[in-house]
Order: C-alpha cells, then sequence, then structure tokens
C-alpha cells in the first residue's frame, strides 16, 4: 500500500500546476477560432495548412464548441497553428483529499445502516462511540482502500 500512497502523492503534485485551468473558460468562438483570428487567418488558410477544406474547417469549429470535436483532430489543428493541444483531467480538489471524501460517505453509509439495526435491536451506541468507531473504520479503509467503495453513490 505504501507504493500505491507514493504514487498517490507524486501524481497528486504534478497536477497542482494544472489546477488554475480549472478557472480557464473556452472563448466563446473556441479555442480554434480565437487562434485563427488572433492570427488574423482565414478559415480557407487554415484549411490549406490542414489540407482540407473552407467547410471542414466550418465543421471542426463547429464540432469543437458542441464538445464533438476528437483529440485527434484538436491536435492536427493545434500543431497546424504552431500550438499545443492540451488535454487533462484536473482535480477540484487533491486525490487524497477526494479518496477520503467517499471513504468517509461509504462509512457513514455503513453506519447508518448498522445505527439502524442496532437500535432496532435496543443496543445503540453514544455518539461517542459512534465517533470513535468511525474515526477508526475511514483510517481503516485509507490504509487498505478497498475497491467497492467507488460502488457506492
Amino acid at each position: 500500500m505504501k507504493k500505491e500512497k507514493l504514487m498517490l502523492e507524486q501524481l497528486d503534485s504534478s497536477l497542482k500546476k494544472y489546477a488554475p485551468l480549472r478557472y480557464a473558460r473556452i472563448p466563446f468562438r473556441g479555442w480554434i477560432r480565437a487562434i485563427r483570428d488572433a492570427f488574423g487567418m482565414t478559415a480557407k488558410q487554415l484549411a490549406n495548412r490542414l489540407d482540407s477544406t473552407q467547410q471542414n474547417v466550418a465543421r471542426i469549429e463547429q464540432d469543437e464548441l458542441a464538445g464533438a470535436v476528437t483529440m485527434k483532430t484538436m491536435k492536427r489543428v493545434a500543431q497546424s497553428l504552431d500550438c499545443t493541444f492540451v488535454y487533462a483531467l484536473v482535480p477540484n480538489s487533491t486525490l487524497e483529499n477526494t479518496i477520503r471524501k467517499q471513504v468517509e460517505f461509504v462509512v457513514k453509509q455503513h453506519l447508518s445502516k448498522v445505527s439502524h439495526t442496532m437500535l432496532l435491536e435496543s443496543q445503540g451506541l453514544s455518539n461517542k462511540e459512534q465517533e470513535r468507531i468511525y474515526r477508526q473504520m475511514v483510517e481503516e479503509y485509507l490504509e487498505k482502500l478497498p475497491s467497492y467503495i467507488w460502488d457506492v453513490k
């Protein structure tokens, strides 16, 4: 588990530099059109660079806005515009926090079922005891990280 934890920490660390991208907004007409316009390049000129047609460039720009353009196409267009196409999944928090949040959710779900059953059998635990068990279970799950934690929504 130490190897996995180290890998998680390294990935979290490398993803930190992308955090500001969470706030980047796609230009109104899309990245392709924004770059093309900034260069003063016509759709026909971009089409020539892509060995394509002006109609195809228009379709690509529409597909980008619709979220239907492929990564392969974006890479090809970016290259023809002397740009680099960047693709990333940028976590809203750290990966470690996301895992902890999911573990806490799963443990709460589990304990609420157990608590309900125990109440029905008149074996309820005090709040302090419930909190102690909760913290202990969270730490155990984080240590072993069972894959079924992602089955619970």
